[in-house]
């Protein structure tokens, strides 16, 4: 049996994501799931990816931004705005930014499953729609 964990965003070590976004993981169920705040500061825009092997749940907490997607022929854009959940499924194309006007940054709590596995091939850069800044 996996002990249970506490954890707080303000006491976990800030990563950087291959998109270019901070990340502050937080919780790890073995096997099953990883937890962790995303945060894009005022402006800033990530890399585009697609992930090889996990899929995430995201809900957005602070700030405003959009988000663009692509499966195959489908392709959208959404606004990212507090109370905003969406999905990330397996080798969807992604990317996200922050407004430019924002007080503070875009945060994002996300679950992402199987856990993150923290290699270098799960990030597959992709052709986005913006141009990156992060």
């Amino acid at each position: 049996m996996q002990p249970f964990e506490t954890a707080r965003v303000d006491g976990a070590p800030a990563v950087v994501a291959p998109d270019g976004a901070a990340v502050f993981p937080l919780l790890d169920l073995t096997g099953q799931g990883s937890f962790a705040v995303f945060e894009l500061a005022p402006g800033d825009v990530t890399r585009a990816v697609s992930h090889a092997t996990v899929q995430e749940l995201w809900f957005v907490t602070e700030g405003r931004g959009e988000l663009w997607r692509r499966q195959d022929d489908r392709e959208e854009t959404v606004a990212l705005a507090p109370g905003t959940a969406a999905s990330i499924p397996l080798g969807t194309a992604f990317q996200f930014r922050a407004d430019e006007d924002a007080e503070g940054p875009l945060r994002i709590v996300a679950v992402t499953m199987p856990p993150w596995p923290g290699t270098d091939s799960e990030a597959r850069p992709e052709k986005g729609r913006w141009d990156a800044t992060a």
